[in-house]
Order: structure tokens, then C-alpha cells, then sequence
């Protein structure tokens, strides 16, 4: 078997690198052996590296199974700018273009071939490559196995079909997140024979978290986005409408955003994946239905306007941001009323789609778990690394909106509880949020007059309070199950044996609010700009756009931030010191050392500074 310096000759002749991360040996080691593998990294961790570098050191074919053409196309025009040799077979491509394909595996022409997996699960391309002598396959994204998993995709479960058709297959399955359930199901599903199970640590401590209440949404969304101006961005929506609303009217304050959702046609949501991929567009609002095809790595912002429907959603969606390692921003907008509206959707889905009980109370679950998630006060990745089964070592992360001191506690909270919750028993449980809101605050409202609420005596009781801050305490009392809500299209709030405990003094009540705008920046925002000149990391910003234009593909497959800013920090002189730049392999130097290094040695002319080596 090749040693480790075979290994990384791969790495550094074809991406640059001279070191892998952690538990990428490992797993490269398992490839090369050809064992059953599950590795879990989490997004950005270099899973991908796992499946790419065996294949490369043996000389051997390898099929990636892939759930989406567009993460396809970007992976192999990835590959393809480093020299390496990949292809796909998917339903966009013309019938000369897949034979033409079929015959380069048989001819030993590529490393990676990349297939969707209702593409390989056909009787005849199972037939083809059992023939073909293939005998190596990764499974990406391979959560999508286990109803217990955030995306469950029935074809996927029909995977272990490769163990029975093709003799000796080995298969490897990669994915971002998993819980142990999760891993349990994959490794069983698919049949795997005695597998190194790999999981790496899932905090992602350049990500700063933070879940506010959400309270007006376009003008929060407004005001995150304006702290990441000119920067990429994601905003996800709970529905259709909700994200064409919500562009449309960032793009009138003048941001350079468009919608994405499943209902649109194929050729505009390519239009918008590509604006976005290409860096003519800054934000895209979306459905779920937007980001695993988008490899783009330095976006610098996600944004989820509704509750995600599990940890596991949200690990993933928010996992997007800052891919290439440096600081980014992850801000939940949260309200309890999303969790009565994701139940609906679940049983609407469910009795539309006949999925059994089990897919059913599985979802649930997930969803009980992400409201916890994002009603606790606890350190966000903390809570985050808890919830995969890992412990987190710091006291402080410094990368949450707890940790970072923006959230206090409210003053005299259990005596505020006890209005509220007095309000209720008082109106007689048979009103929503709004009406006993409104009661509370003194509102003059006609269904006030018509049920003489105006004469209870805790009319007006939080007068002084404004009308948002009354509605967030109801949310947090309906987080903490300190009150109830009924089921159905008009919910109306219900005490239960924890109210009664409050109102009796038997139990005290805490309830937080915003102490502080977020901080500008963090210890990572510092840590990853020191020495970097950014006026030359922008003039390399826009020589990878203009190549990237010219080339005919998305600006990061040139280069990442990351590269970018440890070129505007080293400002190499030479092709040796271009080439000691992490990133740059062998292909990237021939083909665009010359144009970068002409570039930073311009902006130094001109700025009077020194280059490096």
C-alpha cells in the first residue's frame, strides 16, 4: 500500500497542500485499503479530500454517488482546474456526452466519475459496471440514508444494491452530520462490512452563533446583512413566497439579492446558482431547497428567518458559512410560532406523501430538539458539539451570543411571568398571543371592548413595557412549557401545572433580553486579517473574477479567500514563494502564478511596499 509520502505528493501537486487535517489520514488510509468507511467531517472539514486522494495514488477508477447535478458540476470543474481527472454522468447531459463517458472509465481515463443515484441504480449501468471493473465507491452526503437523518431520500436506501451486484465492492459513505442513531442506520443500510468509523469534531470555531428573537423580519435580516456588506450571504425562509418577498425587498434597499426555492423553473434557479456561484449576486434568500449544490466557500453570512426543522438542518444550512476556515456570522431569528407551523407542514406532508408513522414521529423528534436548541441560554457550541455527543472544552467559545455577553437576564422576571400568566387565567383560556398581548398592554381594540377585557385588572398591567418585548416574554414562557398552546389553525394559549407552580410562587422564571448590539468583531475576525493588506486582497478579489470570467467558471474554483488573503499578507516574489502558498498546486502555478504574481508585484510598485520571497 502507498506510504504516507505518496500521500502527500497527491495532495501537494494537486491542491496545494502540505498537510492534511485531522482524521484525513485515516480516512484516506481506509480508501487506499479499500474498507468500509463511514467518515463523518463537518462542512469544510475536507471530506471530500477523503474520496478524491486514493483514487489519485492507486491510478485505480472510483464512483462518487452525488445527490445533485449542480454539486456535481462544481466538484468536477474543482478538480479540472487542478489538473485532476474527473467527469459525471447525470440527466443534463446529452447521450453522446454520457457514452463518452462510460468509455473513459473503460479506458482508464478518469480518477472520479460522479453518479446520481438513481442513475446508478439502473439495471443496466449496475450491469455496465459490474463489467467495467469498478470496483470502489464513496457515498457523499450519505445522511440522506436514515429517516432519522435532516435530508432522508428513498432512493438513497437502495445503495446497499452495489454490495450484491457488483462483486467485492468496497463503499465508503461521507457526510457533514450525523448523530450516533444516524451513523448506526447508515452503516446498517448500507450493508457496510466491518467499518472504520471516522468522526471528526463538529464544533466550527470560526462560526459565530447567535438565535434573536425574531420580532420584524426583513429589518433584522437588513441589519445583519449590512454588517457583511459586498460579501456573500445565505437567508433561508420556511416558504415559497416568504423568500421572494423577503428579496424583493432587500433588493429595493439596494443589496444584490435574488429568491431560490424548489417551485421555480430549472432554468432560472441555474440563473440564480450561478449569479451567486460567479459573485454578480451577494445574497440569495432561499428554501431549503438552496445550498448542498453550492460549494462556494467564503460566505460570510447565513441568516435563518424561521426555526430549521432539526439540529442537524441547522448544522448544515448554517455549516455553509465560512467553509474556507475564516470568521463568518450564523443568526437564527427565532419564534415559537414556527414550531406549530413546522408540525403542520409535517402532517400536511405526511398525509399528502402516505409516509409512514414512523418518518412521521422521527421528524418530530428532530423538531422538538432544534427548539430546544434555540430556547436554551446556554454557549451555542456547546449546545451544538452536546448534541452530537461530544463534549466542548472551553468555558467561554467568544464566538456566541451568550458568551459574548449579549443577552441579560430581565429584572424581576418570575413577577413579570405571573402577570402574564395571570392575564390567561383571567381572560378565561380561550385567546391567543395576540389578544392577551394586547390586554397586557392596554390596548383599545374592539374585541377588547366586546369581552369587557378592559375591566380585568391586569388591563394595562405591562403598559410601560413595549408591545415586541410582551410578545418575546410569551415566546420564552412557551419555550420553557411554563404555558401551552392548543393545535389547530387558531391556537389559544392554555395553563398547564407548571403556570399554576409560577403563579403560586412555587417556581421562579427567568427570561433574557438583547443587552447589546452584536460585536463588530471577534477574535477570529482579528486573527484572520493580521498582516493582510486589504487593498491587495481586493485587486486579487477582482483578477480572480475577471479569470474566473474568462475561464467560464465560479470565481472560488480559481482560488479561495484564504489563498487569497495569505498571498495580500506574504506578497510572494517568485514562483517558489507562489508555490509555498497553501492552495496553490502544481497546475495552479503554470496556469496563474504568472497573472497573480505580476499583480501583487504592481500593487507594491505603486504602494511603495516590500514583497516577500
Amino acid at each position: 500500500m502507498p506510504d504516507s509520502d505518496a500521500i502527500l505528493d497527491t495532495v501537494r501537486r494537486y491542491w496545494g497542500f502540505d498537510t492534511l487535517r485531522p482524521m484525513q489520514a485515516e480516512a484516506i488510509t481506509a480508501g487506499l485499503a479499500r474498507r468500509d468507511a463511514l467518515v463523518v467531517l463537518p462542512t469544510g472539514g475536507g471530506k471530500s479530500l477523503c474520496y478524491q486522494v486514493p483514487p489519485a495514488v492507486t491510478g485505480r477508477t472510483d464512483v462518487v454517488v452525488s445527490p445533485l447535478i449542480a454539486l456535481m458540476k462544481d466538484q468536477v470543474d474543482g478538480l479540472r482546474a487542478c489538473g485532476y481527472p474527473a467527469a459525471a454522468l447525470n440527466s443534463g447531459m446529452e447521450l453522446d456526452d454520457l457514452r463518452q463517458v462510460e468509455r473513459g472509465m473503460t479506458e482508464d481515463q478518469y480518477r472520479l466519475v460522479f453518479v446520481a443515484p438513481e442513475r446508478l441504480l439502473t439495471p443496466r449501468f449496475l450491469d455496465w459496471l459490474a463489467r467495467s471493473g469498478v470496483r470502489d465507491f464513496a457515498i457523499d452526503e450519505a445522511h440522506c440514508i436514515s429517516h432519522w437523518g435532516h435530508d432522508f431520500r428513498p432512493e438513497y436506501r437502495q445503495l446497499a444494491e452495489l454490495k450484491a451486484r457488483v462483486p467485492g465492492a468496497s463503499l465508503r459513505a461521507y457526510t457533514a452530520t450525523a448523530t450516533e442513531r444516524v451513523r448506526a442506520d447508515i452503516a446498517a443500510q448500507l450493508q457496510l462490512d466491518d467499518p472504520l468509523v471516522l468522526v471528526g469534531v463538529f464544533d466550527r470555531p470560526n462560526l459565530t452563533y447567535r438565535v434573536v428573537r425574531r420580532v420584524d423580519t426583513s429589518q433584522q435580516v437588513l441589519e445583519i446583512l449590512r454588517r457583511h456588506a459586498d460579501q456573500a450571504g445565505i437567508v433561508y425562509c420556511l416558504s415559497r413566497r416568504e423568500t421572494e418577498d423577503l428579496a424583493d425587498w432587500l433588493a429595493a434597499q439596494g443589496l444584490k439579492a435574488a429568491h431560490y426555492h424548489a417551485g421555480m423553473d430549472a432554468g432560472a434557479r441555474r440563473k440564480t446558482q450561478e449569479a451567486f456561484a460567479e459573485e454578480r449576486l451577494d445574497i440569495v434568500v432561499a428554501t431549503v431547497a438552496f445550498g448542498m449544490g453550492i460549494d462556494r466557500s467564503d460566505v460570510r453570512c447565513v441568516i435563518h428567518a424561521g426555526l430549521p426543522k432539526s439540529v442537524e438542518h441547522y448544522q448544515q444550512e448554517s455549516g455553509r458559512a465560512g467553509r474556507d476556515g475564516l470568521e463568518a456570522e450564523c443568526v437564527l431569528l427565532y419564534s415559537p410560532a414556527d414550531v406549530m407551523r413546522l408540525e403542520h407542514l409535517m402532517e400536511r406532508s405526511a398525509a399528502e406523501s402516505g409516509a409512514l408513522e414512523g418518518v412521521t414521529a422521527a421528524a418530530r423528534e428532530l423538531l422538538r430538539h432544534m427548539q430546544r436548541l434555540a430556547g436554551g441560554l446556554a454557549c451555542r457550541h456547546r449546545s451544538l458539539s452536546e448534541y452530537f455527543g461530544q463534549d466542548y472544552p472551553r468555558d467561554n467559545c467568544g464566538a456566541c451570543d451568550v458568551c459574548l455577553d449579549e443577552v441579560e437576564g430581565i429584572a424581576d422576571a418570575t413577577v413579570t411571568a405571573q402577570k402574564i400568566l395571570s392575564c390567561v387565567a383571567r381572560a378565561g383560556e380561550g385567546f391567543g398571543i395576540m389578544h392577551i398581548v394586547d390586554i397586557l398592554v392596554g390596548a383599545e381594540t374592539e374585541r377588547i371592548r366586546q369581552w369587557n377585557h378592559d375591566r380585568l385588572s391586569t388591563y394595562k398591567l405591562l403598559g410601560d413595557t413595549p408591545r415586541k418585548v410582551v410578545t418575546t416574554m410569551v415566546h420564552q414562557l412557551l419555550d420553557q412549557r411554563l404555558i401551552d398552546r392548543t393545535p389547530g389553525e387558531r391556537p389559544v394559549l392554555k395553563l398547564n401545572q407548571a403556570s399554576w407552580a409560577v403563579l403560586r410562587g412555587q417556581r421562579a422564571v427567568q427570561l433574557v433580553q438583547p443587552k447589546r448590539a452584536p460585536v463588530a468583531k471577534t477574535r477570529f475576525d482579528q486573527d484572520s486579517w493580521d498582516g493582510v493588506d486589504k487593498g491587495l486582497f481586493e485587486q486579487l478579489r477582482q483578477l480572480r473574477r475577471e479569470l474566473a470570467d474568462a475561464r467560464g467558471v465560479p470565481p472560488y474554483i480559481i482560488f479561495g479567500d484564504a489563498t487569497l488573503r495569505e498571498l495580500a499578507r506574504v506578497r510572494p516574489a517568485s514562483s517558489a514563494g507562489f508555490a509555498a502558498i497553501r492552495g496553490v498546486g502544481q497546475k495552479k502555478l503554470d496556469d496563474l502564478g504568472p497573472a497573480f504574481l505580476a499583480q501583487i508585484r504592481s500593487y507594491c510598485d505603486a504602494h511603495g511596499l516590500s514583497l516577500g520571497q
